[in-house]
């Protein structure tokens, strides 16, 4: 049986996910939450409509 092989650690990836990954991931929360409230929104406009027509 062969032995794994190892990748070499590629550091220039490593070093951009570390300067851009406090950028990335309170965009991605903030925008994550700005839909589920836009959802939300529309589902609570939906069944009022709904409720409403009764």
């Amino acid at each position: 049986m062969k032995a794994p092989t190892f990748k070499r650690f590629n550091f220039t990836m490593a070093l951009q996910w570390l300067i851009f990954l406090p950028m990335i991931l309170p965009l991605c929360i903030v925008f994550g939450a700005l839909q589920g409230v836009v959802t939300m929104v529309e589902k609570m406009a939906q069944r009022m409509w709904i409720d409403m027509e009764l």
